[in-house]
């Protein structure tokens, strides 16, 4: 049985197993929209930020198209015109909503997805409860992993939607955002030599861009064992990190200048004193958090103000052991692309990550807003270089 899973499940059978992962991430979906209000559902501020009845009823599609339409006997479809609605970009499977339109679906109404959901929810049960294949395990893991992501991207974009909101209006106080680093920074020495990259243990869940296994020469190194505070970054801010063209690459400059950019998101100068944003609503920063919602322009600017540089994906890899990771996703130098040998799977799921493979960085690690059970240390989650409002934070090497 996987360890992702949690050793309470150790006297459960394996199909018990995979039938609770399931209804508990299911669950966990719902419960991540309790503190909203029903007009929060549909807001669309910005093309990357997806209303959260589209989250609701995107993941519940896939389980339909992928594993119900397929191989459950008679399955009837709930809506017809639901995979237009919910498809996100599966060129394979037909047309779909534009992605900037998702906030102007004012119907289906927010109790028609639940009912969706809950239908599909209480279909898959069914076919899980009678026959569990090999087939229908992967594609449920796949499944399920899938909605781990679409929990983390809710979170993110209901931030985005309230903190964007005039009244600042707070979500939760059941989320701890930020917590304090409670040593002082080292600077950890990594050998050089010849490391072994990517995803190993192939009985455990993996995505496809882990894959293809891997040597890579690595020179000696250093890097971070605590990620960038606040207080270290409100100290580039104020010794004009902004405004020093010296820090950035050109393509960066030009964004800081045309989107007027002059500290992260969400934050604020209120009567001399930086407050921020958060899930529990707005409050002063504490110096002593990791920094939080950077883009890769101002992670590496950063780092060239530092004098030093961002690691790359394989150096974190290689080290990570020996720090504590988790509380940030952390932007790398590395440009997303393919490992060795990687193989792009058939069908509607090998768009799940290769197509992707071009003009976007890798980050590692993790979140605080990333699903329980999901991360793990071969991890590659990837973003375009501008964006910033994921928990993206910043780890610093030489």
């Amino acid at each position: 049985m996987s360890r992702l899973i949690g050793q309470d499940t150790f006297f459960m059978t394996e199909k018990d197993t995979l039938i609770s992962f399931f209804s508990e991430t299911r669950l966990q979906t719902e419960t991540l929209c309790k503190p909203l209000e029903i007009e929060d559902y549909v807001v669309q501020p910005i093309d990357d930020v997806s209303p959260p009845k589209w989250h609701l009823g995107h993941s519940t599609w896939f389980f339909e198209e992928f594993i119900l339409k397929h191989y459950k006997p008679n399955y009837q479809l709930y809506n017809e015109d639901f995979a237009f609605v919910f498809n996100s970009y599966y060129e394979t499977l037909g047309k779909r909503v534009v992605r900037s339109d998702r906030g102007n679906l004012s119907r289906p109404s927010v109790a028609q997805v639940y009912e969706y959901r809950h239908y599909v929810t209480k279909e898959l049960e069914e076919l899980l409860s009678q026959h569990i294949s090999e087939a229908i395990k992967a594609l449920l893991l796949v499944g399920i992993h899938h909605e781990k992501q679409h929990q983390e991207l809710l979170l993110t974009d209901i931030k985005y939607i309230l903190g964007n909101n005039p009244l600042l209006p707070a979500y939760t106080n059941q989320i701890k955002e930020h917590k304090s680093i409670a040593i002082s920074n080292q600077w950890i020495a990594i050998t050089e030599g010849i490391y072994e990259i990517g995803h190993l243990d192939t009985s455990q869940f993996h995505y496809d861009n882990e894959l293809g296994r891997h040597k890579t020469y690595l020179h000696d190194y250093r890097i971070c064992n605590n990620l960038v505070t606040n207080a270290e970054y409100i100290d580039f801010i104020e010794n004009g990190g902004y405004k020093d063209f010296n820090l950035w690459h050109a393509e960066a400059w030009d964004w800081i200048k045309t989107q007027h950019i002059t500290q992260p998101m969400y934050w604020h100068k209120i009567d001399g004193h930086w407050h921020h944003y958060t899930l529990n609503g707005l409050h002063k920063i504490d110096p002593d958090t990791p920094v939080t919602h950077i883009s890769y322009f101002e992670a590496f600017a950063y780092a060239q103000y530092k004098n030093c540089r961002l690691p790359t994906e394989f150096e974190w890899e290689a080290a990570q052991s020996k720090f504590n990771w988790g509380q940030r996703w952390e932007w790398t130098e590395s440009a997303y692309l393919p490992y060795p040998n990687y193989v792009k799977p058939p069908g509607a799921l090998g768009e799940y990550n290769g197509k992707f493979m071009v003009n976007q960085k890798v980050l590692r690690g993790g979140s605080i807003a990333t699903a329980s059970n999901h991360t793990r240390s071969t991890y590659r989650n990837f973003f375009q270089t501008n964006l910033r409002w994921q928990y993206t934070g910043i780890r610093l090497a030489k």
